[in-house]
Parts: structure tokens; C-alpha cells; sequence
């Protein structure tokens, strides 16, 4: 169990990456009260939180009604999260995990952002959306499994709101480059693990 709740901790910190939204969240509520900006980090947390145990507990009935095989979700999934990783490990920013530069002009024009951008696609995101979902697949048939991957996907959300809650100071403790060398770490961490799903989804399609 420990080994399912380690992979899920560090898929979903890399995916949902905490760190970059509690920046993303500094920058567009610089003008809001604290009270303000409590009640948005709270806010956005429940909604990104309802998102993913959405995804996690009907995605894969979801992709089955598309015809989805469980090993192409595993080789596509691989294949999203080795893009993120890679983007990670050079510090850039990738759709899957942040927003657009359209979408940040457009959330600075916004009274509420806690449904959009913060609790989509900054924290319930596609990277993190798939990657709930995959991990979900990789525990099928383990009822125990599949209730360690939610709790530590509700574990995330909730670490994902103390940065929120503390991201002033958390961005002048860490800086820019303190941000980028967790990132870069948890990039590559999340590269190989990718490969992996990818290598388990081909060897289960019987391709080769």
C-alpha cells in the first residue's frame, strides 16, 4: 500500500504542482482581502477536489463507453505525463498544467477565479485528471488500492490548499529557483514513471 500511496503522492504533486499554483493564485488575488483569498483557496480546493473523485471513480466507465482499452489509456496517459515531466525537468510551462496566456488575461478580468483558472485547469487539470485516472486503472480489482489512491488524490488537494492559504510566503521562501529545482526533481521522477505506464501499456495490448 505504501508503494501505491508514494506513486500517487508524487504523480499528482508533479501534475497538480502546488508550488506553481500557489504562485499562479499570489499573483491574481494580489488586490483581494485575506479573507477574500481564504474563501477563494477554500472554494477552488472543493470544486478541483469533486472534479477529481469524479474522473477518478467514473473516468475509466467513461473512456470504456468511448471503446477505450484499458492499455491505451495506460500508453496514452504514459505518453501525457512523460510531456509534463519533460516540460518540468526544463522548466517550461505546458497546457496540461497551467493555463494560456489567453486564459491568465482573461482570469485577471474576473471577480471569482476559484472555478476557473484555479480549481480548472490549475488544479484539477488534464495532467492531473489523467493521471487520477490511470492510477485508478493500475489499482483495478484492489478495492483497498483504489481507496489509498483517492485519499492520497484528496491528501494532494488539501497540501495543494495549505500553499494556497501560505502562498505569499511561501513564494519568498522559496523563489524562483527553489520552485524550478522541485520541479525539475519531481519532472524526472515523473518521466520514468511515465515510461513505465507506457511499457505496461503496449506489453498489455499483446503488440509485441
Amino acid at each position: 500500500m505504501w508503494e501505491v500511496a508514494s506513486l500517487t503522492i508524487a504523480t499528482l504533486f508533479a501534475t497538480i504542482g502546488p508550488i506553481d499554483v500557489a504562485a499562479m493564485f499570489a499573483a491574481l488575488t494580489a488586490k483581494d482581502s485575506p479573507q477574500k483569498r481564504r474563501q477563494t483557496a477554500i472554494k477552488a480546493s472543493v470544486i478541483s477536489s469533486i472534479v477529481l473523485l469524479i474522473f477518478a471513480l467514473l473516468g475509466e466507465k467513461i473512456l470504456a463507453g468511448f471503446g477505450i482499452t484499458l492499455a491505451a489509456l495506460r500508453t496514452a496517459g504514459g505518453i501525457l505525463l512523460f510531456i509534463i515531466g519533460v516540460e518540468m525537468v526544463f522548466a517550461r510551462e505546458s497546457g496540461a498544467t497551467s493555463t494560456t496566456p489567453d486564459e491568465t488575461e482573461e482570469a485577471k478580468h474576473r471577480n471569482d477565479i476559484a472555478t476557473f483558472p484555479l480549481a480548472t485547469p490549475l488544479i484539477a487539470g488534464p495532467g492531473a485528471i489523467g493521471a487520477v485516472i490511470l492510477l485508478m486503472a493500475e489499482a483495478k480489482g484492489d478495492f483497498m488500492k483504489q481507496v489509498v489512491v483517492v485519499s492520497c488524490t484528496l491528501l494532494m488537494v488539501g497540501i495543494t490548499l495549505i500553499c494556497l492559504l501560505a502562498a505569499n510566503r511561501l513564494q519568498k521562501f522559496l523563489g524562483v529557483t527553489g520552485t524550478q529545482v522541485i520541479g525539475r526533481i519531481f519532472g524526472i521522477l515523473l518521466a520514468a514513471l511515465a515510461v513505465q505506464f507506457v511499457f505496461d501499456g503496449i506489453k498489455q495490448s499483446g503488440i509485441l
